[in-house]
């Protein structure tokens, strides 16, 4: 169960995970010690999955992302299995979701260009066997970063 202050640990990280515990007991109003105690709890028990780090995509050489909705032919647990395998070995698939409704899975993607975004949907994607139909959409201007989750 978390309280109000763990919650407010967990506010704090989301926006700066590389504050030390002073600063983070500082801004909860504990001792570094007990803020660090609290971290590693939350660490410990799963709730903080672990760091990152949030990389400008366009320095890197990454122009375009999309999002891709693949439809499959077929629901058969091995197609399932096969895609997800597939998956795994992409790594401009930044994201994986399965959905309700008419497209099974919706893919978000970083590429170099328009290009390399065609060569991965028609070279990659498209031939799997289970797969039936492919539909993307180019993010034209990301609006709001990934936020933090409301705690």
């Amino acid at each position: 169960m978390l309280d109000p202050i763990d919650r407010t640990i967990l506010a704090q990280l989301q926006r700066n995970a590389m504050m030390t515990a002073q600063e983070l007991g500082d801004r909860v109003g504990l001792s570094a010690s007990q803020a660090a105690r609290r971290r590693q709890r939350l660490e410990e028990h799963g709730i903080i999955e672990g760091y990152r780090a949030r990389i400008a995509p366009d320095r890197i050489g990454l122009g375009v992302q999309a999002f891709v909705q693949v439809q499959m032919g077929n629901h058969d647990p091995a197609g399932a299995q096969s895609f997800r395998r597939l998956l795994e070995t992409l790594p401009e698939v930044v994201n994986a979701w399965t959905l309700t409704g008419e497209a099974d899975y919706l893919l978000r993607i970083w590429c170099a260009d328009l290009a390399a975004l065609n060569t991965l949907i028609h070279a990659r994607i498209l031939p799997h066997a289970a797969v039936a139909r492919v539909q993307s959409q180019i993010v034209m201007e990301q609006l709001k970063q990934a936020g933090a989750l409301p705690v």
